[in-house]
């Protein structure tokens, strides 16, 4: 990567400002070894949340809260975000932020456990936007739920498909980065979504459903 390419993503992560809030999770998210979305990211989040005028999101790995302060920033002020993690003490860290930026404790439903256990519980078509940022292996997974869960132009987003750049490396991958082209090749190739992939953090692929 060239200088100049690395000193504009060093400017779009420092583009929107982040609170003491989202610096508070990223710092407990740290001293978990949790990964979280990079401001840019976040950034995307808040603005995709905002233009489906979200009011019903779900989030597939609530970390410490740091991306799920960014959705719901960008949600109508009525909006409830289902976040589902299996990790319930990291879910506590998420409540801790999202309280301290002020949400209220109705705005979160907070859901421990397997992602592939929980969103089959979840409404057909009752949610505006998904996030999937939970197991890389389960993504394909994700999507398939995602369909059934999001309504008609609504969105689904999925974190980290880059790899920290092995999607595109011709060497050999593990099975998680195949998994990823996988899913890119999916979802590019499924007529029912219109794709764009995001080249910030480590790359957002999103898709709205038609």
């Amino acid at each position: 990567m060239t200088g100049n390419r690395q000193t504009s993503w060093a400017f779009a992560d420092a583009f929107v400002a982040e609170d003491d809030a989202l610096r508070w999770a990223r710092e407990r998210a740290r001293e978990a070894g949790l990964r979280s979305v990079t401001p840019s990211t976040g950034a995307a989040l808040r603005m995709l949340a905002a233009t489906v005028d979200a009011k019903a999101v779900a989030e597939i790995g609530t970390g410490c809260g740091v991306s799920g302060l960014h959705l719901l920033q960008g949600m109508r002020p009525d909006g409830v975000l289902t976040t589902v993690d299996p990790e319930p003490e990291h879910q506590q860290f998420a409540r801790q932020a999202f309280r301290a930026y002020g949400f209220a404790s109705n705005r979160a439903r907070f859901i421990p456990g397997r992602a592939l256990d929980v969103l089959p519980r979840l409404a057909d078509a009752g949610y505006d936007l998904v996030f999937c940022d939970g197991d890389r292996l389960e993504y394909l997974d994700y999507l398939a739920e995602s369909l059934r869960l999001l309504r008609p132009g609504g969105l689904v987003a999925f974190e980290g498909v880059f790899a920290s750049g092995r999607t595109v490396d011709s060497g050999p991958q593990p099975t998680e980065v195949l998994r990823l082209r996988e899913l890119l090749r999916t979802v590019r190739e499924m007529p029912e979504l219109m794709p764009s992939l995001l080249p910030v953090g480590d790359g957002l692929l999103c898709a709205v459903k038609r």
